[in-house]
């Protein structure tokens, strides 16, 4: 266990990879990259979306930040 702090460990069943043990900090780290991915590939879909666009001034408005 002491090696996970520092690299991950896999664990085995029957020759096959069942299993990896990370550090608390390394899981939340890739959990924080994992996020990051997917609010990305939400921007990159919401993009490519066709149909009208609703101005910044008017989102503000709508929300009642202006």
């Amino acid at each position: 266990m002491d090696r996970s702090r520092t690299e991950a460990v896999f664990i085995e069943r029957r020759g096959q990879r069942a299993a990896v043990v990370v550090s608390p900090e390394r899981y939340e780290q890739m959990l924080e990259a994992l996020e990051e991915a997917e609010d990305v590939a939400a921007f990159d879909e919401a993009m490519a979306e066709e149909g009208p666009n609703i101005p910044w001034a008017q989102v503000k408005a709508d929300l009642g930040w202006v």
